[in-house]
């Protein structure tokens, strides 16, 4: 399971870095510390405060070129899967996008519950993108 730094968390909700040490202080959003003593914030827990506490859009990570100009950031709040389709959700600043993929996809971007992607809507079709170098 991911887990994320503080500064990385802030991102992704689209806050500063205080506020979600704010939100851990308070115990509305629980970490833990890592092997070097840092704070880290199961990508789960992560995805779970992102959807009951919706925040502007987070910068694109990936840093690719692409045609699509609705590229939404986020994090997987649910993966629904069977033999063959998987229904993906992302909760993207204050915007839950669902993506529906093939069961296989899932398992090569490795989309779980906590992880990062983007969702990139062209026309009618959404696709998924994960960062490189996280296969």
């Amino acid at each position: 399971m991911p887990e994320f730094r503080i500064r990385e968390a802030a991102e992704l909700l689209g806050v500063s870095d205080d506020t979600v040490r704010r939100w851990v202080d308070n115990g509305s959003l629980p970490a833990t510390a890592d092997g070097s003593g840092r704070k880290v914030i199961d990508g789960a827990t992560l995805a779970s405060f992102a959807r009951s506490n919706s925040a502007p859009a987070a910068r694109d990570p990936l840093g690719v070129g692409s045609s699509a100009r609705n590229r939404f950031v986020g994090l997987v709040t649910n993966v629904v899967t069977d033999k063959v389709m998987a229904q993906v959700e992302l909760q993207c600043g204050p915007f839950t996008v669902v993506s529906l993929m093939s069961s296989e996809a899932v398992r090569e971007l490795k989309l779980e519950p906590g992880s990062v992607a983007v969702a990139v809507v062209k026309a009618t079709t959404v696709i998924v993108e994960t960062p490189l170098g996280e296969s």
